[in-house]
């Protein structure tokens, strides 16, 4: 009787550490195969262009150079018409972060910052120029940095930035939804993401 209920013991002990085994196993498997596809979905993020815009502006250009010592100036002028196409993107494949299978963390180290590209077209008209005042390569070069430093005003002033950071936050909600679905944790550095509202006070 001892022996049969020592053999049982024995059996009992035996199925409960393989159970023990597979389990803790299986646990592993599920924790490799949300760390792949947490890692899959980070690779596909490519350049994302988030925002674009179109602005025109009308600007003259003067300049007045002086002539036999300040008595005689000899001037030139042109009016240009620009129109310039603006985007701007945010490049995710730039996106620094680490994954601890461990404690089942995805974190993000380092956002890129915006790239703001500014494509102008300049149309010239009423061109005037005094013999002694040609237009040079440097005033058309002058105009083309006054130009991209107006422009480069006014998109600060538009909501075309707060647009493209609206955008980036919707791209990176997916990484919150992803996480939070396999039960891992998101965090920003050390700000862990609890909700997706918390993404919104993140500084870029």
């Amino acid at each position: 009787m001892r022996k049969i209920l020592f053999g049982i013991i024995i059996t009992l002990v035996i199925l409960f550490a393989f159970k023990h085994c597979a389990n803790k196993n299986k646990d592993k498997i599920t924790l490799q195969e949300n760390s792949a596809l947490i890692q899959e979905s980070l690779k596909n993020v490519g350049k994302l262009v988030v925002t674009e815009g179109h602005f025109s502006e009308v600007f003259t250009y003067k300049n007045s150079k002086a002539i036999f010592t300040n008595y005689i100036s000899a001037e030139k002028k042109a009016l240009v018409v620009v129109n310039a196409d603006v985007t701007v993107a945010y490049d995710l494949s730039k996106l620094k972060y680490k994954i601890d299978a461990e404690s089942k963390t995805l974190t993000l180290l380092s956002i890129p910052k915006e790239e703001i590209k500014i494509s102008p077209d300049f149309e010239y008209y009423d061109i005037q120029a005094d013999f002694l005042n040609p237009f040079e390569a440097k005033d058309y070069n002058a105009i083309k940095k006054t130009v991209n430093a107006s422009l480069m005003k006014k998109i600060e002033a538009s909501e075309l930035k707060s647009n493209a950071k609206n955008r980036l936050l919707s791209e990176l909600s997916k990484f919150y939804i992803l996480t939070n679905s396999l039960g891992w944790t998101l965090q920003y550095n050390a700000t862990p993401i609890t909700e997706l509202n918390t993404l919104q006070d993140i500084k870029l």
